[in-house]
């Protein structure tokens, strides 16, 4: 219906920490990289309604609770050409879950592989999820909202 034109695409991204301080990444099966849980929402879900979805469909976690940590619309970051060649601008909005449970599953298949890392030991990452990882650290240290 859109053929090749860019999306702009509303969605937030997860940042799941176990009690060691590693992050929860997924691999995901559309680029064969690792990155964070998310996506968008369905008609009527909130934001958060939308992520604790996406989450327990691609971790089998369930996230009680979020906090906001941070809003990515940066272009140069968040432009993607999907390997079919659809192409989105993302406007991300990052949440911190803070209060969660469950056992790692793979329950959809856009998750190929879960596990927890170390934020100075992490895989090939998807690109948007760079600097999202980047400024979870700077609010972590902070405190302070990220805007990038």
């Amino acid at each position: 219906m859109v053929g090749d034109r860019l999306l702009l695409v509303f969605g937030s991204r997860a940042i799941v920490e176990d009690k060691l301080g590693r992050i929860l990444l997924q691999k995901r099966s559309d680029f064969n990289l690792w990155g964070l849980p998310g996506g968008g929402p369905e008609e009527g879900e909130s934001a958060e309604i939308s992520l604790a979805r996406e989450v327990f469909e691609e971790t089998g976690l369930t996230v009680k609770r979020f906090e906001a940590v941070g809003f990515s619309s940066n272009h140069k970051i968040e432009t993607v050409t999907y390997p079919n060649g659809d192409r989105i601008q993302n406007f991300i909005l990052i949440l911190h879950a803070t209060e969660w449970e469950g056992k790692l599953a793979c329950l959809d298949e856009e998750s190929l592989a879960l596990d927890f890392f170390e934020l100075k030991h992490l895989p090939s990452l998807v690109s948007t999820d760079i600097s999202g990882l980047e400024k979870f650290q700077e609010y972590k240290c902070s405190g302070k909202f990220q805007m990038f």
